[in-house]
């Protein structure tokens, strides 16, 4: 596949890029956004669940980054609050969902560099 080079500029969301790989990077970019993407192409998931989830993330930071990512339309949140106790449900959006193949990818060239180069936990 070649890609094509050539110097522009890019506006999106009011940010000017010089490459369409620097919008991507904004939207998905980072230690824990595409993580949490990942774990939300599974389908809802819960703020706790999410939080159990990813281990190693501060409630901070997975709060910044959901709210982050509804932001940039990569996700949903859904409050219901007819009944006790408060439940709030985040989720991939269509646009979210279109990085499906990008995430897997990832991930699949993750578990190869684990499993050549790097040591699994449990």
């Amino acid at each position: 596949m070649e890609i094509e080079h050539k110097k522009r500029l890019i506006k999106y969301n009011d940010k000017m890029f010089s490459c369409t790989t620097s919008i991507a990077m904004e939207l998905i970019g980072g230690k824990w956004k595409s993580v949490i993407l990942i774990y939300l192409l599974n389908g809802k998931k819960r703020y706790n669940e999410l939080y159990k989830l990813i281990s190693t993330i501060t409630e901070r930071t997975l709060s910044l980054q959901l709210k982050k990512l509804e932001e940039d339309g990569l996700i949903t949140r859904h409050v219901y609050t007819k009944k006790p106790p408060l439940k709030v449900e985040y989720q991939l959006t269509p646009f979210g969902e279109s990085l499906a193949p990008v995430l897997t990818s990832i991930a699949e060239w993750g578990k190869i560099v684990a499993a050549e180069k790097g040591e699994v936990i449990e």
